[in-house]
């Protein structure tokens, strides 16, 4: 459905180009009214015509963010086409089942240097890839970037001081998307490592489902940060075996999403965790939550990949077990404790060096 509407728009185009988002989520609306707000033509693209309608009718996706406004001067759209007309800056907040498909539909209504932005945190479940490495297949653009950080939508929508990073190898994207977007609410910092920061959003999904079943099942303060510091741990080990930076994973888009991540319910994630530790069967926790938690895919997809490159990840494979193979949680929990002792720090002490050690302690103890 077209509709038809004039706003006004900044004569400063390379400031406010044109922002199509693609998307009725809630952390698209969020970024929608954001950017309406500093004085960018905003289009929003969405399936369903009812909500579509309700949101240029009433300016509340009811959906998914029921008590937030969204500015006035956003249009809902079903009509793909007339969404990306003349946006010169795409967000594409698409969960990974569907944004390959999407991505396919609008690729041929994308304006020639129109910049593209996932801020979807998930990987796709044939090909392992990530969603600006589906960007990259599917439209052959040279400004990909990737919107990823400690992101509340309910807490960004309601004004909360928040931050984000854009990630890109393309300057342009990076500034482009840092104008649009920065507001006295909303702080974008820039990354050029695009790969780490969108694995580390897509790999703390797992971790918080880990951290809120220790919450349901009454564990401690002291849990929750060991949790969350190993949790780091396989991340970073991870992600950089794939050939990510390990310095990523101090900033926003690491320790920074897996915090928030792992300390809220309003976390989808961690509201799985919860309700599975709570005795819920995982098709009861992802039935109640009535939204994608993309942890629950990447779990499989990350314990896999780890086994086939022998990635040393514990809590991963842990919580795999746990989802997918029936094992109770506290029984993991007690088989975790009681594993190998490692290193804590693993680019200061690698594993190895640790394993080593205990090897040639273990052979001078046995009596002779």
């Amino acid at each position: 459905m077209a509709v038809e509407h004039q706003p006004q728009v900044s004569t400063d185009d390379i400031r406010v180009p044109p922002v199509a988002v693609l998307g009725g989520g809630s952390f698209g609306t969020a970024l929608a009214s954001i950017a309406s707000r500093g004085g960018a033509r905003v289009r929003q693209w969405m399936r369903d015509a009812e909500l579509v309608d309700h949101v240029n009718v009433h300016h509340i996706n009811h959906r998914y963010l029921p008590d937030f406004n969204i500015h006035p001067e956003v249009v809902a759209s079903n009509d793909l086409a007339w969404v990306l007309e003349e946006a010169r800056l795409v967000l594409i907040a698409i969960p990974s089942g569907g944004f390959r498909q999407v991505v396919r539909q609008a690729a041929p209504h994308f304006a020639g240097e129109a910049i593209l932005v996932s801020t979807t945190k998930g990987i796709e479940t044939d090909t392992f890839l990530l969603m600006s490495q589906i960007l990259e297949q599917e439209t052959r653009s040279a400004h990909i970037g990737v919107l990823s950080g400690p992101n509340l939508a309910a807490e960004i929508a309601q004004g909360h001081l928040s931050a984000s990073v854009i990630a890109s190898n393309d300057e342009q994207t990076r500034s482009r998307v840092q104008a649009a977007l920065s507001c006295d609410h909303f702080r974008v910092y820039a990354s050029n490592d695009r790969y780490g920061v969108e694995m580390g959003g897509a790999l703390k999904n797992i971790y918080a489902i880990a951290v809120g079943m220790a919450a349901a099942l009454g564990m401690g303060e002291n849990t929750r940060s060991m949790l969350i510091t190993r949790a780091l741990a396989e991340m970073s080990r991870f992600a950089v075996a794939q050939g990510a930076s390990p310095m990523t994973f101090l900033g926003l888009a690491g320790v920074g999403d897996l915090i928030v991540t792992c300390s809220s319910n309003l976390s989808r994630n961690y509201r799985v965790g919860y309700a599975m530790g709570e005795g819920r069967t995982l098709e009861e926790a992802t039935a109640a939550l009535g939204q994608v938690a993309e942890g629950v895919n990447t779990v499989s997809l990350v314990v896999r990949r780890a086994e086939q490159d022998n990635i040393y990840m514990p809590l991963a494979t842990g919580l795999y077990r746990v989802m997918f193979e029936g094992v109770a949680p506290r029984d993991m929990a007690t088989a975790l404790m009681r594993s190998e002792q490692s290193s804590d720090v693993e680019f200061t002490l690698p594993r190895e060096d640790t394993r080593r050690a205990q090897q040639q302690t273990a052979a001078r103890d046995i009596p002779t």
